[in-house]
């Protein structure tokens, strides 16, 4: 058996040298399947104006931003992404990696660290590891070729938990952090003794979906006391003309670290952070391989005062269903800043 097995895997891997289909699957036994997956994608990036994100070199925006004038052109391949998904019964695990781990240089080599994303063991109703938080609702984010998308108004977010799901019904316990509050000895909020629980009934059908979602969170004040949040959110895709879809999300309450990427933090001092957020974009096709996307996100706080938007358009082209290209030009605001820049990129992606 383990001889054939090996053979199976030789086989598999030569095929896979060979073919440029996605949706690499082995089957290793008649239970057993070893999937990979994942992209290859090169950007070229233009931004000009006095919003730079120092977080990310500028290759995407978050919702941090800096007041420093900024004029350049960046090429990177960094969102490029590998995966692998391993299938015994009832038994998934799937890992997947890009290259945002940073450790490179423009002088030379233009290196980069592979980092972790996904890294879960999923058995019928339970998944444990590292995961989108079961506050997000994926299929809501709008397609844009800035890495991200208007990631200042969405939820956004991946850590370990523990989750059940029941049909539309997840309930899970999440790794908890008070992003803002006191800081541990080892340099970040490692006094968290409480899991954050979240919780999201997602409403599906031939229409489209729309999630309903809560977080409650223990949190650590600067000065060690302890204050409590609700966050909660409403997001969805839904279907339109043809092959068209609208997207939205609408966060409100104590959501801090799950929406908008930093730009608002669980607390401020001794207050916990209050968020409005929204979020709205529409997906036109044109033809089959041509659909254009236009994308809106505004995230106002209450405690830090900021007002930070994100919006843009773009349009894609696949040349074959695996190859496509795009060009995307969009502006970042920070009012509350007076920070503003606009950028346009092109990029290319082949999907394995």
């Amino acid at each position: 058996m383990l001889k054939r097995n090996k053979l199976a895997i030789a086989t598999g891997l030569a095929l896979l040298a060979s073919s440029s289909h996605a949706g690499y699957t082995i089957k290793l036994t008649d239970k057993d399947t070893i999937t990979f997956g994942g992209y290859i994608q090169g950007d070229i990036r233009y931004i000009d104006g006095n919003a730079s994100s120092p977080l990310t070199n500028d290759d995407f925006w978050i919702g941090h931003v800096a007041n420093d004038d900024i004029s350049n052109v960046n090429f990177n391949a960094n969102s490029t992404r590998f995966n692998t998904k391993y299938v015994h019964g009832d038994v998934t695990g799937f890992i997947e990696m890009d290259f945002y781990g940073g450790g490179g240089n423009q002088k030379l080599t233009n290196s980069r660290h592979p980092r972790i994303r996904h890294a879960f063991i999923k058995y019928k109703n339970w998944t444990v590891g590292q995961t989108w938080s079961t506050f997000m609702n994926t299929s809501s984010l709008a397609e844009t070729a800035d890495f991200g998308g208007p990631l200042v108004a969405s939820a956004f977010i991946r850590q370990d938990q523990i989750r059940y799901t029941n049909g539309g019904l997840q309930i899970a316990i999440e790794n908890p952090e008070s992003y803002g509050g006191e800081v541990g000895d080892a340099g970040y909020g490692n006094k968290d003794s409480v899991p954050d629980v979240v919780g999201k009934y997602t409403f599906k059908g031939d229409w489209g979906n729309v999630a309903i979602s809560a977080v409650a969170k223990q949190l650590n004040t600067v000065g060690g006391e302890s204050e409590s949040g609700v966050g909660y959110g409403i997001s969805g895709r839904i279907n339109s003309i043809g092959k068209d879809d609208f997207r939205f999300a609408v966060h409100g309450g104590n959501t801090g670290r799950y929406v908008g990427a930093a730009a608002a933090t669980d607390l401020v001092g001794e207050e916990v952070e209050e968020s409005t957020v929204i979020m709205a974009s529409y997906r036109h096709f044109w033809t089959e391989t041509l659909r254009t996307n236009v994308f809106y996100g505004n995230h106002e706080t209450d405690e830090s005062n900021r007002d930070r938007t994100h919006m843009g358009i773009n349009i894609f082209k696949n040349v074959t269903k695996e190859l496509s290209y795009g060009l995307e030009v969009g502006n970042f605001e920070a009012e509350d800043l007076d920070a503003d820049s606009d950028y346009v990129q092109f990029s290319v992606k082949y999907v394995l």
